[in-house]
């Protein structure tokens, strides 16, 4: 059994290129909002809440999460998008209350993840627990990587850092093992590591992803965890990728009966 955890679930994106008012994670997949099957997928033994960061349409988004069947849905506003780094941050003082001083984990998940199973993410945290690890990045490889972080690996193996696609090099850019958006980090060292990232990049933003040289910087261990069906980590951006993940997701259920 892992240690407790805290979900944060990534809500406050506008979704610009959905071409749509409604907020990105109430998008129907499979006759439901996408929130509501990442709540589903979080619901795991021993979560002591689920945070879930609002931000545009952030009331509607909340609306709908507070009328979840998971117990512990607690909304925190990002009234600035300041990337996803900020978002989490923001959510650290509800998490600390949440583990009431215990030791425990941070899963943070996006909330355009619909695809994504209760199944993996109880394995990633066992994955987490099992290695030690101050941090464990959910990865998977994919024959297209473009507008993804690349996960980049030392001489051994060994998780380095991730690199957002802006920022890369070239020889980065062909990297196809990829990162989710999806993580696990010990509480304290991902408060910590979080206070010191910057946004000196290509977009201006707070990485969330920047995490993992800031805890390897400061002496911790850094792991990724390949997912065995890369369809589970795809997130929503645009209309073409909401119509695949209804695909993917009608395939799912007929498969399920």
């Amino acid at each position: 059994m892992p240690r407790p955890f805290v979900t944060v679930i990534l809500a406050a994106g506008e979704g610009r290129r959905m071409g749509s008012s409604v907020p990105k994670p109430l998008h129907d997949v499979g006759g439901r909002p996408m929130i509501d099957h990442v709540l589903d997928a979080v619901d795991l033994d021993g979560r002591r809440a689920s945070v879930v960061v609002v931000g545009h349409g952030g009331s509607a988004v909340a609306e709908v999460a507070r009328h979840h069947p998971a117990a512990g849905v607690v909304i925190v506003v990002q009234t600035e998008q300041l990337g996803t780094a900020h978002a989490v941050a923001t959510a650290l003082d509800a998490v600390e209350e949440a583990l009431h001083g215990d030791e425990g984990d941070v899963l943070v998940v996006l909330g355009d993840t619909p695809l994504l199973r209760a199944a993996t993410l109880a394995a990633l945290l066992a994955e987490h627990d099992q290695r030690r690890a101050d941090v464990t990045v959910l990865s998977m490889v994919v024959a297209n990587p473009t507008g993804y972080g690349r996960v980049v690996r030392d001489a051994g193996g060994h998780l380095d850092r991730i690199v957002e696609e802006r920022d890369a090099s070239d020889d980065e850019r062909r990297l196809t093992e990829v990162n989710t958006g999806v993580l696990v980090a010990r509480a304290t060292g991902l408060s910590r590591a979080l206070a010191r990232v910057g946004r000196e990049n290509a977009q201006g933003e707070y990485y969330l992803t920047d995490v993992v040289a800031e805890i390897r910087r400061a002496g911790g261990s850094a792991a990724a965890w390949r997912l065995d069906d890369p369809n589970e980590g795809l997130g929503v951006n645009d209309p073409g990728q909401l119509e695949y993940v209804r695909a993917v997701m009608s395939r799912r259920e007929r498969s399920d009966q």
